[in-house]
């Protein structure tokens, strides 16, 4: 059984105890998450698919860490001018565990 969730504007295909990172979501470590926007749900062949959710379906899940991703660096450079310009970002993330899919 799985199903596929917009979670932040951002849609994510889970199964029952798995692993998933979002982009932050609000919230300690160990507070439950519960998310309604399901888009669709597949229990062993037997597809529903949302217009544009499904009704009364919903994911919860428990967050377990808020994180960092790895680091992205940014180089801009002009030829012959002696401009250089090198930044790095990290994307905020929040690691959860999906619990259940009802």
């Amino acid at each position: 059984m799985y199903a596929i969730v917009d979670i932040a504007g951002k849609q994510f295909k889970v199964t029952q105890d798995q692993y998933v990172y979002t982009p932050r979501l609000e919230g300690e470590a160990g507070a439950s998450v519960e998310f309604d926007r399901v888009l669709l749900i597949d229990n062993n062949g037997k597809v529903k698919v949302g217009a544009p959710t499904v009704k009364g379906a919903k994911v919860s899940g428990k967050i377990l860490a808020q994180e960092k991703d790895d680091k992205v660096l940014v180089f801009k450079k002009k030829r012959r001018k002696g401009y250089k310009v090198k930044n790095g970002h990290r994307q905020s993330l929040t690691k959860v565990l999906i619990e259940n899919i009802k």
